[in-house]
């Protein structure tokens, strides 16, 4: 269980959210987490339960059903999902689709949609990533063709996280092809729409209950009134929300980090060799202290992270350090880790394969590590 003696983003309320987030999580996550593996899903019943628990998008406004909270809350079910060891898209809602909403939406868009994605009953996902692109974003090829008061949409998208339980999905799309990143724009599409199709839940390496999916686009119309902010700003829209998105990613790299590094501690002093427990070895404790010293640097830089963000003060940058930093630093302890399991480790039915596995995509998603040092390097 995660320790929060030592933590200075967050105060009393705070403390007594997470231990609501825990008791919940004890009730409907831990019974259930293998089957939602397994199903390569989570269940539409589990997002209605963090809806009832306040879970969902706690920063909303109490306008469209949210509890106007800031973003530490948002952190402590980031922190207690991860350490929890589950992949449910819960922080992707919270943390990144919700804001878009309630930052561009109109005021239709937010009565329509941010009430239902509070309380579970709407599950949403944001498809930027192509077939034929990465992190490029300016490179994208689907198109959003104006007609009239209608836009027509064409193309692909791929690893959509959240894509197969979806009910609505904010696509970025080109809506002038010829203006480059000027000429992205941010439309919704709800799921029942025609010519909208899901591929196949994605076969990964790891975050097995994450649903991951294609999503395809022939001759989709939706309302001119569906597209998110101004046209032409999606891109804009994109990176002005890349510190949160970023730093929701370190967050949950760093509870990860803590889990495995616990569950390596609880290994060795259990398991014996040569007649003593594995803990009592020189090699054993070295790693441990090297592991438990860049937890305590990585807890004491979130801290500083997430309430410089919730006084607006975080930078692209910054946050793009932080998610470099934590990431590559939650691979480092779960090889470790796993390493201190021994055969064990490699065995699907410990905790720490599955921590290990869930880890390496971290160093990728919301921008690879390699273009998170390019934006920092910018800002020298």
């Amino acid at each position: 269980m995660l320790d929060m003696s030592a933590r200075f983003a967050f105060d009393e309320d705070h403390a007594l959210f997470r231990d609501s987030v825990r008791k919940m999580l004890e009730r409907e996550l831990l019974p259930n987490l293998d089957r939602f593996e397994e199903e390569g899903i989570v269940s539409r019943q589990f997002w209605l339960a963090c809806g009832e628990a306040g879970m969902l998008c706690p920063n909303v406004s109490p306008d469209y059903g949210g509890l106007g909270l800031d973003f530490g809350y948002n952190a402590v079910i980031d922190e207690e999902l991860a350490y929890a060891g589950s992949s449910a898209g819960v922080p992707l809602q919270n943390d990144i689709t919700a804001e878009y909403v309630q930052s561009y939406g109109s005021e239709e868009q937010k009565r329509r949609y941010l009430p239902k994605m509070v309380s579970g009953e709407c599950i949403s996902a944001i498809a930027m990533t192509e077939p034929a692109t990465g992190s490029d974003l300016q490179a994208i090829r689907t198109t959003a063709r104006r007609s009239g008061d209608r836009y027509v949409i064409n193309g692909a998208k791929t690893y959509v996280t959240n894509g197969q339980n979806a009910d609505v999905v904010i696509v970025a799309a080109k809506t002038d092809p010829g203006l480059g990143a000027r000429g992205l724009s941010l439309i919704l599409v709800d799921a029942d729409t025609p010519g909208f199709a899901r591929g196949r839940n994605l076969d990964k390496i790891g975050l097995w209950s994450a649903d991951t999916s294609e999503l395809f686009f022939n001759d989709v119309e939706v309302p001119v009134a569906n597209r998110l902010g101004e046209e032409g700003r999606g891109f804009a829209y994109l990176m002005s929300q890349l510190p949160q998105e970023r730093l929701s990613i370190a967050t949950s790299a760093q509870a990860a980090a803590q889990r495995a590094f616990d569950e390596a501690l609880a290994f060795v002093k259990d398991r014996t060799a040569f007649g003593q427990p594995i803990f009592e070895f020189q090699n054993t404790k070295f790693t441990l202290a090297d592991m438990k010293s860049q937890l305590q640097v990585g807890w004491a830089h979130l801290d500083w992270a997430i309430r410089r963000h919730i006084a607006g003060a975080l930078t692209t940058a910054e946050a793009s350090a932080a998610k470099q930093w934590h990431s590559d630093m939650q691979g480092r302890i779960t090889d470790m880790a796993l390493q201190l399991h021994g055969g064990a480790g490699y065995m699907n039915e410990y905790l720490i394969a599955r921590l290990w596995r869930d880890a390496r995509v971290t160093r990728i998603f919301g921008g690879t590590n390699e273009i998170m040092k390019e934006v920092v390097s910018r800002s020298l």
